[in-house]
This record gives C-alpha cells, sequence and structure tokens, in this order.
C-alpha cells in the first residue's frame, strides 16, 4: 500500500515498518462516487492564486497530472471504463479549479509517475506519501493524512476494543502491513486473534457485514470508503493509526508552482471545501488543517 501502518503501541511493540509505495494486495473498488456527491463546478478560480501558477504551467491553460488509476476510492476509473474518479481525482480538480486550470489526469503506473514529474506532468496525485527517499528526488505539497483504520458493525455490539484485540475475530486482506500487525499481536495474546483473512478486500469488509468478523482491519481511506458504502451497517472505530501525509508531487526545484498549489489548498481547508470533497467519499477525517511545501530541505 502507499502508506505505513502499524497496530497502537498499546496493543503490541511491532518492529517499525517501512514505508512502501503499495502492498502486493490489489485494492477491489466499484467504480463511481458513493454518499452524496460534491458539486465541483460551484469551486471557482480566485484571481489571486491564479496568479501564482508559473507561466509555464498556464499557457495551455491545464494542470496535466500523472495518477495510476487503480487505488479506489482515491484515485480509479469510473464505470464508463475511462472516466478517472476518488478522492484524490476531486481534491486535484477543485485545486485546479481555483487555479483556474482545466485538469487533465494522465494513467501511470505508480513507480512511473514521479521520474515524470516535470517532463511529462506537471504533478504527481496518486497517495503519494512524503517520504524522505521520495523527496531526494522531488518535493511536495501535503493535503492528506492516511494510515490504518478499524471498523465494527454498528454500534460496537461486541464491544470491540481497538487497543486489545485478543480473543476478537478480525477480517484483513492477505499482502497487507495490517495482516503482518495483526500476526505480531498475536504472538503477545493469551487469547489470539482469529484472524479471517481474504484476497479481496471487498470479502474483508463483507465478512465484517454479515456477522463472520467482529472487526476489519485496513487502509484508512479503504476502510472509511467501505462505512460509507455500507450503508449503516458498519461504523469507524479508535484514532488512525501511524498515519503519514499524502503529498502531491512537484518537480524538485519549482517551488514557485509549489506555493500555488499549497495556496490553493489551504483556501479549500480554511473554507471547509476540502473536507466536504473528501467526505463525500467518506475521507473527511483525512484531510489536514495546513498545506505545506515538503523539500529535502525540510
Amino acid at each position: 500500500m502507499r502508506t505505513r501502518s502499524t497496530l497502537p503501541v498499546a496493543l503490541v511493540a511491532v518492529a517499525a515498518l517501512a514505508l512502501s509505495a503499495c502492498s502486493s494486495a490489489s485494492q477491489d473498488g466499484d467504480a463511481g462516487a458513493t454518499g452524496e456527491a460534491f458539486d465541483l463546478a460551484s469551486i471557482t478560480k480566485d484571481a489571486d492564486i491564479a496568479a501564482l501558477v508559473p507561466a509555464a504551467v498556464a499557457e495551455d491553460g491545464k494542470l496535466t497530472v500523472g495518477s495510476d488509476l487503480t487505488y479506489a476510492p482515491a484515485e480509479f476509473v469510473d464505470t464508463d471504463g475511462k472516466t478517472a474518479v476518488g478522492f484524490d481525482i476531486d481534491i486535484i480538480r477543485a485545486v485546479a479549479n481555483v487555479l483556474g486550470l482545466e485538469l487533465d489526469v494522465q494513467s501511470a503506473t505508480f513507480d512511473s509517475i514521479i521520474p515524470a514529474v516535470g517532463t511529462r506532468y506537471e504533478v504527481g496525485v496518486s497517495s503519494f506519501t512524503i517520504t524522505p527517499e521520495r523527496l531526494d528526488a522531488v518535493s511536495f505539497v501535503s493535503y492528506f493524512d492516511a494510515g490504518s483504520l478499524f471498523a465494527v458493525a454498528e454500534g460496537n455490539p461486541d464491544g470491540i476494543d481497538p487497543e486489545n484485540l485478543c480473543g476478537a475475530t478480525v477480517s484483513v486482506q492477505t499482502g497487507t502491513i495490517q495482516l503482518d500487525a495483526l500476526n505480531a499481536a498475536n504472538e503477545t495474546c493469551d487469547e489470539p486473534i482469529k484472524l479471517l483473512t481474504f484476497e479481496s478486500q471487498a470479502d474483508v469488509t463483507s465478512n465484517l457485514v454479515n456477522g463472520r468478523a467482529q472487526a476489519m482491519y485496513a487502509d484508512s481511506p479503504v476502510t472509511g470508503y467501505a462505512v460509507l458504502r455500507a450503508d449503516g451497517a458498519i461504523e469507524l472505530l479508535g484514532e488512525i493509526h501511524d498515519s503519514a501525509p499524502y503529498g502531491i508531487v512537484i518537480p524538485k526545484d519549482d517551488l514557485e508552482l509549489g506555493e500555488a498549489l499549497r495556496a490553493a489548498l489551504q483556501k479549500l481547508m480554511d473554507d471547509g471545501t476540502l473536507a466536504q470533497v473528501a467526505g463525500a467519499w467518506g475521507q473527511a477525517e483525512g484531510v489536514l488543517a495546513t498545506a505545506e511545501i515538503k523539500t529535502a530541505a525540510g
């Protein structure tokens, strides 16, 4: 996956898990937005912020974005088989509207995006966690926090404690670091966690909804999306664990473009619009309060 996650320290002392590009397991997601969609057309150009856009970017009236459209609910392809959708896509579209630019999303493999930012793409948006290694090659503008998050049946009828899962039945996707963390937690349990493992995240969620599992554990955006789609059958439990910020990728030394993106994001954060945009995908809790330009220098 594109973020790092561990169980709470109070549950188990797990060895530090390295940040990675993505998990070995695929993310299943139904195409199309869910919940009450936000009207992105209502977000209009801010002339003062638009004036910050570098001439090289503004000259064609487009913001060209590289994105790996395989990661629901952040960025994926709609049911028409061609339209990019997801909370990341809606966020960068909102930013483009503030900047007075048309959004041009181009599908790319995840590992190919960062090397092409500044040449093929003006920015990269694909659930990129900001890491020291990536900062050696590019800079970022932060906008979102993600980690790992639990969900349980509505009302938490079994009284599941995310700080102590020993004895609980938990569904989890294979190939994820959430599964690794749960396995590590089991080493400290007198009554082990019963793990229901599935290749598909859809199966992880359905086993919670149908009562076979007492909790599920997944990336925080994935868990939020599952809750949104479950029509009240399940709810979030506890806080996001070991969160790390996502960032819009910009060329390493293009801080002029970075400042335009930062100002647009901050405007959308300050007036609550960004939380509403992400909230249409069940992701309002991940939106940061402050957008910052992140470089290797700090």
